[in-house]
Formats: structure tokens, C-alpha cells, sequence
């Protein structure tokens, strides 16, 4: 256990930005993680808040309203609705989950912005900025793309490159190109105010370098020595941008912060937001895990302000230079905050082999799943925890996600606690029996049982959540292999006594289940303590083995999971492979248009609706159908190069588009008499051009 040093917890996962839908990715690299440590915390009686929220700000916001021709508001609006959801169905138990875009964010932002500048803490610099000629804007990182110096990929943004990781500025980058012309961007002189990140060098050496070379995870430790040591640059708070915080500054107009400046102040501001609430009963964002009495809307200082709180950040790691040295200076030169404890930032999560990317098609996104698996969240939960990238990158499969189901969840976990209750409901009425003597065997399984929820919890207090996950399902292992050793089902009928105790103490295991799976498979606990008939309980009495008392009535046992059969598994993959595909294609540039005709060459094609009334393949040839066509003049013969995308049962009655003026030509033999009109697809795929309804024959198409 932690030591008792610090007397509240203030755990916050990154905030997502609300531009589109999140995948199960970012689910493995910050929330779930985050999830199973405070709800950890809670049940060891921790003062904890859990604060996340949306990231509404930034030019990610207008740069996805272009693409879906709506407005900045309706984007955020659209996809806060979407994330916020989805977390609520797998169970993140955020005391708030905030926004962004809400008034007291605003301010928040802006009075922290005016207590380093109040303070001279801020350098006021003109330099020259990218600006699109064309649009007449300074362009923010993001609307500048270009080829990136570190990796060479062609598609990085001015601020970081995607593929590498890299954090860039956008005269780094090669060739660069504006998002909102596509034209070259020239250098344009601007004003902004910067944070002088070179002047805390001595501080983030000694806080980070010499307080924290043991307890921050290596990957974490490394990327901050790597920063420091190659020399830090003054950073730039303000931008020239139309979406965002206004600059508080007479002389600013037209400028806002920088979504890096304002984005982790929502820690803050969502901490505000979560005890005015609470304080005036106007629950609008809230949902608080705890009791809180008394509550004051100045009680979140305590959360963010007092020396014996821990701050803790989980995040991914395309995030630590912000978390871990950017936020951090900024809260040090305020000068009245606390900085984090532990920044327990994992890698990457790939799929089937490749790095995960919505906009390549290559992702599970959360919705997604919870359409196609509603009543399955604690198995994906379970399927990532398992398989965390915390110390360096992992990977998903579908197939690994099935067997994670069947053979541990199913088959270890759910198996035991069906077996042991059915078992009390087959010859106790549903009763927990009471221990009698213990055999050695017994004493065996109750020692084990005791040790280990202090064996997890420890795994989870060094943010070790793979391993945590690996001892809950071990300690259902111990109750499938106690009943396995003493066969309760063949006792039955000559010693009932020994069967009663057998079924104690297998209960007794299933109960702490019930407590130590809380954190990683709250829906499954819930059922679980539903089944026992128990209600909530607290880690300390974990391990216990008299926590169940005989006599207790149980409840019907329904199964806590179910198989997954491979088809379901086959059809996943399936949808991978197809929206990997789309995705491809529509991104491929269409050919060029042909040279211009004139009118009068057009007007000479006579283009008709036929309907085909007979279709063969043709002898000796893999490509050609012989059709009979009725073009509403005549029922002629046209030879048809398809051969290869329909077969001739699938097209029979079909209409179609035919151009009945082209010149008779014989093919293998046989003379055609006009041309199917067809559309080829991206990835050459034919598609038969019919009208949307019934058409009589030989109506002209112009």
C-alpha cells in the first residue's frame, strides 16, 4: 500500500478532443488505466476526484467543420454527445466530465494567462508566422501540413508528425502546404507572448531528473531527460486564430491561447466546475462517486493547491512533453499550484499489425464496438488490460480478443463462480452452507485467498495494470482448482457436511472476487455481489475468510460471460478490412477528365434504357457475356466484358444504360450490336448504371 502521505488524490485522464469519434486505443492508452486506479483508490477510502472532459479548442475543431460543412459548435456539440456516451457504457467513472467551451474554463484559462503575464513571466516576441495569401490567415500548426524532416512522411502537421511522433514547428517542415488553400504559405510578421520554457531548466532538472529517476516509468523518465538535456526553446501561448480562448490583452484582438496552454487548465477548471456544482445541487455535468458533505465551491483548491495532495495525469505518450514539462512550468510559475506526482503515460496500441488511425480506416472505434458488442464492455476492458502498452507498444487482435473471452473469462472466471453457485442452489437451496473442518487442501485455498488482494492492489499502486490483471484472473484460477481437487459433485451423496464447507470457502473466494474485479470489470462485479447478495464492500475486508456469512441466500446465477463464436470474430475482421479499403479508395485521386468534346460530338451518341432478358457466359472466355437486350427499338445481341463482376443468374431482368448507336462489331465470332454503359470503380470494380426506378424500354437518356 502507499503510504499515508498524502491525504486526497486528484487523478485526471487526458481530455479527448471532440472532433470525431475515439478508438479502443486511446481507451488502452489513458482511460481504462486511469479507471482501474481510482476506483482502486476509492475502495481502499482514498479522497479522490476523477476529473476529464472535452477538448474543445484548437484548430482540429474548424479543420473537421470544413470537412462536414457545419460549424465549430455543431462539431463539438456532435462528438462531446458521442465520447460521453460511449465512456458511460464502459463504465469510466469520472466525477466529471467536463467541457472546454464552458464559461468557467474560459475564465479559469484567462486568469491563469494574466497571472503570468501580471507576474513578467511572459516574453512578448513578433516573428514571422506561415499565413495563407488566399484565405488572408495566419495559419495555426495544424492548418500547415508538410513533409516531415525526421521520418519523411509527407502528410506531418506543423506541430507533430503522426507517423514518428515528433514534435515539430511548421518551419521544419519540408514543402509545406496550407489545409485551406493547398497553396504554399509565406511568412508573415505577428505578435504572440511566450512562456520562456529555458528558464526552468533548473527546476524541471532537479524535479524531474533528480526527484523522480526511480518512480516514473522509464519510458516516461526518458523522453523528459531527452527534452531537457537537448535544451528547451521559449514556447509560443498565443495564437492567430478565430476558434478559441480570447487573449485577456487590450492589444490582442484576434488572437487566442494556445490549446496546449489551455487544454490541461480543464484538469482545473473541471475541478471547479465539479464542487460549484456539488455545492448548489445544479448537477449539470457531475456525477460525483462519493458523498461529498459540506462542500464548498473553493474546496477544489484543495484538490489542485494543497501540498498533501497527489496529482496524478495519466495520459498517452504523444502527450508527455505537455503533461510533464509544459502544464507542469506553467503551474510552477503560478506559483500557487501542485505539480504531478506520477505521470504514468503508456505507449501505443496497435491492430492486427499496424498503428491504429481513424483516418486510415484502421481502428475499432469505441461506438463501434458498443454497437456491435452492447452487452460486452467488461470483455473489452478485460481484452486491453491484458495486452497494455506500458512499456512499449502492444497490439490488438481480434482473435487474441476471443480467446481472452473463452478461455480465461469464460472459461476460468466465469466458470468457477457458475460452478460454485449452482452447486449451492443444487443441494443448499441457494443457502451458503457453514465450514466445518478444514483439511489441509482448505487451508491451502484460504491462505492463498488472503493474499491476494494486497498482490493486486500493489501491482495497481505501481501502475502495473497488466500484472493486476494477470492476479485477479489467477486467484479465480485458485477456486476452479480447489474445486477440481476436492470434487464437491462427487462427495454429495455420503458426506453433505464436507460438501457445505468445500462450497464456503469456494464462495468466500468468489466474494473477494467480487471486491478485487471492481476496478477492472465493474459490470461483472456488480453482477457478481448481485448473485452473492451483497452489497457494496471495501478492499480492507478482501481476502476475508469469513466474508460471506453462512446462512447468507443467494441469487439465481445468470452466466457472467458468454462465447464467442468465430463467425462473429471472422465478421469483425471482415468490417476491418473493408473500411481499411474504403477508406483507401476514397482517398485515391480520380482520373482526369478526357479531352473536351463539343456538344454536337455528344448529341450524336444515342444512349437508351434497355432491360437484359437473356444472359450466357461465352465459350473460352473469361471475361465476356452474351446478352440479349431489349432496347424498346429491337431485342439485339451485345457482347459484354463483365463477366468477371456479375454472373448471368444476377443480372437477368436488370436494366440498363446502352449506347444503340455505336457501330456493329464482331467479338470471338459473334456481332455485337451496342455497349453496355458501366461505372468502374476506384478499385476497379464495375457497378451497372440503371435507373432508380422502372424505366420503359428505349427511353433516351439525355
Amino acid at each position: 500500500m502507499i503510504a499515508k502521505q498524502y491525504n486526497r488524490y486528484t487523478v485526471t485522464a487526458a481530455l479527448p478532443y471532440a472532433n470525431g469519434p475515439k478508438h479502443i486505443g486511446h481507451l488502452a492508452g489513458a482511460y481504462i488505466p486511469a479507471d482501474v486506479y481510482v476506483r482502486y483508490l476509492r475502495l481502499t477510502g482514498n479522497d479522490v476526484v476523477f476529473v476529464c472532459g472535452s477538448d474543445e479548442h484548437g484548430t482540429a475543431i474548424p479543420n473537421q467543420a470544413l470537412k462536414e460543412n457545419t460549424t465549430p459548435k455543431a462539431i463539438i456539440d456532435k462528438y462531446d454527445s458521442l465520447i460521453r456516451d460511449c465512456f458511460g457504457k464502459l463504465g469510466m467513472s469520472f466525477d466529471i466530465y467536463h467541457r472546454t467551451s464552458e464559461t468557467i474554463h474560459h475564465q479559469t484559462s484567462q486568469e491563469i494567462f494574466l497571472t503570468l503575464y501580471n507576474k513578467g513571466l511572459l516574453t512578448e516576441e513578433v516573428s514571422e508566422q506561415y499565413f495563407d495569401d488566399e484565405a488572408k490567415v495566419f495559419l495555426a500548426d495544424r492548418y500547415i501540413v508538410g513533409t516531415c524532416p525526421k521520418c519523411g512522411h509527407t502528410n506531418a502537421f506543423g506541430d507533430q508528425c503522426e507517423k514518428c511522433g515528433s514534435t515539430l514547428s511548421p518551419r521544419e517542415l519540408i514543402n509545406p502546404k496550407s489545409t485551406l488553400s493547398g497553396k504554399a504559405p509565406v511568412l508573415k510578421e505577428t505578435k504572440h507572448w511566450y512562456l520562456p520554457l529555458e528558464k526552468y531548466e533548473p527546476w524541471l532538472r532537479d524535479w524531474i531528473l533528480k526527484s523522480h529517476q526511480q518512480d516514473w516509468k522509464p519510458n516516461v523518465y526518458g523522453q523528459c531527460k531527452s527534452w531537457i538535456e537537448a535544451g528547451l526553446q521559449p514556447r509560443a501561448m498565443t495564437r492567430d486564430l478565430d476558434w478559441g480562448i480570447k487573449v485577456p490583452l487590450p492589444d490582442a484582438a484576434g488572437k487566442v491561447l494556445y490549446v496546449w496552454f489551455d487544454a490541461p487548465i480543464g484538469y482545473i477548471s473541471a475541478t471547479r466546475a465539479l464542487f460549484e456544482e456539488v455545492a448548489t445541487g445544479n448537477l449539470k455535468y457531475a456525477t460525483p462517486h462519493r458523498n461529498f458533505t459540506n462542500v464548498k465551491p473553493a474546496d477544489w483548491k484543495k484538490y489542485w493547491q494543497a501540498e498533501d495532495t497527489r496529482l496524478i495525469h495519466f495520459i498517452g505518450k504523444d502527450n508527455i512533453v505537455f503533461h510533464c514539462i509544459i502544464f507542469p512550468v506553467m503551474l510552477h510559475a503560478a506559483g500557487e499550484f501542485i505539480v504531478p506526482d506520477n505521470v504514468p503515460a503508456n505507449e501505443f496500441m496497435n491492430l492486427e499489425g499496424d498503428k491504429m488511425s481513424t483516418s486510415r480506416g484502421w481502428s475499432i472505434e469505441m461506438h463501434e464496438y458498443l454497437a456491435d458488442f452492447p452487452d460486452k464492455p467488461d470483455v473489452l476492458r478485460y481484452a486491453l488490460l491484458t495486452n497494455l502498452p506500458e512499456a512499449k507498444d502492444s497490439e490488438f487482435t481480434w482473435k487474441d480478443f476471443q480467446a481472452k473471452n473463452n478461455n480465461e473469462l469464460v472459461a476460468i472466471l466465469g466458470n468457477f463462480v457458475n460452478r460454485a453457485v449452482v452447486l449451492t442452489q443444487k443441494y443448499f437451496d441457494g443457502v451458503l452452507p457453514t465450514r466445518k473442518a478444514l483439511t489441509d487442501v482448505d487451508g491451502k485455498a484460504l491462505a492463498e485467498l488472503k493474499q491476494y488482494p494486497a498482490l493486486i492492489g500493489d501491482s495497481i499502486e505501481t501502475f502495473r495494470f497488466r500484472e493486476a490483471t494477470a492476479n485477479l484472473m489467477d486467484l479465480a484460477r485458485v477456486g476452479n482448482k480447489y474445486l477440481a481437487e476436492t470434487e464437491p459433485w462427487k462427495l454429495a451423496k455420503t458426506d453433505l457436511d464436507r460438501v457445505g464447507t468445500i462450497l464456503n470457502i469456494a464462495l468466500q473466494i468468489a466474494g473477494t472476487l467480487a471486491i478485487v474485479s471492481e476496478p477492472f470489470l465493474p459490470f461483472t462485479s456488480r453482477k457478481l455481489k448481485n448473485i452473492l447478495n451483497v452489497g457494496d464492500m471495501t478492499w480492507s475486508i478482501a481476502g476475508n475468510s469469513d466474508l460471506i456469512p453462512a446462512g447468507a441466500k443467494l441469487q439465481e446465477a445468470p452466466l457472467l460471460f458468454e462465447k464467442i463464436e468465430d463467425s462473429v470474430i471472422d465478421q469483425q475482421i471482415k468490417k476491418l478490412m473493408d473500411t481499411k479499403r474504403a477508406v483507401e479508395l476514397s482517398q485515391q485521386p480520380v482520373e482526369p477528365a478526357k479531352a473536351e468534346i463539343s456538344f454536337d460530338d455528344f448529341s450524336k451518341m444515342d444512349i437508351r434504357i434497355g432491360k437484359i432478358l437473356k444472359a450466357e457466359r461465352v465459350e473460352k472466355s473469361k471475361k465476356l457475356l452474351k446478352l440479349q437486350v431489349d432496347t424498346g427499338i429491337d431485342v439485339r445481341t451485345v457482347m459484354s466484358g463483365i463477366a468477371e463482376h456479375f454472373a448471368p443468374e444476377d443480372i437477368l431482368g436488370k436494366q440498363v444504360t446502352l449506347l444503340v448507336n455505336l457501330a456493329p462489331r464482331k467479338i470471338m465470332g459473334v456481332e455485337s450490336q451496342g455497349m453496355i454503359l458501366m461505372a468502374s470503380d476506384k478499385d476497379g470494380s464495375l457497378k451497372l448504371l440503371s435507373p432508380s426506378g422502372d424505366v420503359v424500354p428505349g427511353s433516351q437518356v439525355s
